[in-house]
């Protein structure tokens, strides 16, 4: 995805807040969302041939510069490793928590035994101890599966919605669940205060798109930082 791309990914992400609250276009939303949603993941979530966010990120990702903490950018210290992770579980548990009220994908599959970390939360207000432990443990292949899966799951969440939810607020007793489950940590109860004034509408465009789409970028960023600091000068 380049910059010209990703503008018109901002434009749409404008026309999908624009439409997501009127039910008269509640179908035209969702279609709008699965797009902008798989155009930060790879196949095959991916429904068109452009290249997308994901595959600009992993094209020529190698260990050293996944897991490279901290790293020095404007923007973030945080690994790559960091943010793919942050993204996934945050989107994991408010789309799947707090929209569904259903069990998290993180919970089925053994995925935590996969990603070799012991971490089940969002990733908020994380110790630089944590965060170092995470960027160098972190299975990278497993790591891209899982949000692969996150994604899937999405997609599917969101299609089910009828017209009209979109308007919802979140129930109290999803926000209780986030911390039930750990999924948010006690130090970081701002941020489920922060979602639990969201309607559904406010999680699809925040979460479940241009989260991921700001993370992603700052990856982008990361990576090429990196690896032009290691090319051997001409």
């Amino acid at each position: 995805m380049d910059m010209k791309q990703r503008r018109i990914w901002n434009d749409n992400h404008k026309n999908l807040k624009e439409i997501i609250l009127n039910t008269e276009k509640h179908e035209q939303a969702i279609q709008l969302f699965l797009s902008q949603h798989s155009l930060l993941y790879s196949s095959p979530l991916n429904q068109t041939k452009q290249v997308t966010l994901e595959d600009a990120l992993i094209r020529d990702l190698d260990e050293a510069t996944f897991r490279q903490y901290p790293v020095k950018n404007p923007d973030t210290k945080n690994s790559i490793a960091w943010h793919l992770w942050h993204i996934a579980r945050v989107e994991d548990m408010t789309m799947n928590i707090l929209v569904a009220d259903e069990q998290q994908v993180l919970e089925s599959s053994n995925w935590q035994e996969k990603l070799n970390i012991p971490y089940v939360h969002s990733g908020n207000d994380m110790s630089e101890e944590d965060i170092t432990f995470l960027s160098s443990k972190i299975n990278l292949e497993q790591l891209l599966d899982y949000r692969t899966t996150v994604g899937k799951q999405t997609q599917r969440i969101i299609s089910s919605l009828n017209p009209g939810q979109f308007q919802m607020k979140v129930e109290a007793s999803r926000i209780k669940r986030l911390f039930d489950e750990n999924a948010v940590m006690q130090q970081s109860k701002w941020l489920a205060e922060y979602w639990s004034k969201k309607t559904i509408a406010g999680l699809v465009l925040m979460p479940a798109t241009r989260h991921n789409f700001l993370h992603l970028n700052k990856c982008v960023r990361i990576k090429g930082r990196l690896l032009n600091k290691r090319s051997p000068c001409r």
